[in-house]
């Protein structure tokens, strides 16, 4: 690798950090009017579709399991989510969104929303087709 290339990594990654702090500070103003953190969102929200096990979560969210620990155990202590049985293993169960998970969740729609209709029209479309906001 040339040392212009590793600028150019080097500036990418940084970029990538700065993105990601925030979106992590809107995920946090977004997710606090419904009882939420960002953290809680994730999890909550990798479990909308189907039941996950917490190592299933974390390699779904590139996150440490332990810390998806932490953040389920903490989801079914306040009625967000349940842990069910797992049929394919006893100790590794399945982590579901309850009724009032879901609840948090649809609260956090008309921010989310509202934060949306703020993106440039040209990146919004751009998002929108390819999923990514690097890809061209």
């Amino acid at each position: 690798m040339t040392r212009r290339e590793q600028e150019l990594l080097s500036a990418a990654a940084i970029t990538t950090f700065r993105l990601n702090g925030q979106f992590l500070a809107l995920a946090e103003e977004l997710a606090r009017p419904a009882g939420l953190t960002a953290a809680w969102w994730q999890v909550l929200g990798a479990v909308l579709r189907e039941p996950l096990t917490v190592a299933g979560i974390a390699r779904e969210m590139g996150i440490t399991r332990q810390s998806v620990q932490r953040v389920a155990d903490i989801l079914a202590e306040r009625g967000l989510a349940r842990y069910l049985p797992n049929p394919a293993h006893r100790r590794a169960k399945l982590l579901t969104p309850t009724e009032q998970g879901r609840d948090a969740i649809a609260r956090i729609g008309p921010g989310h929303a509202a934060a949306a209709g703020q993106l440039d029209p040209d990146r919004r479309s751009h998002v929108s087709r390819r999923g990514s906001v690097f890809m061209t």
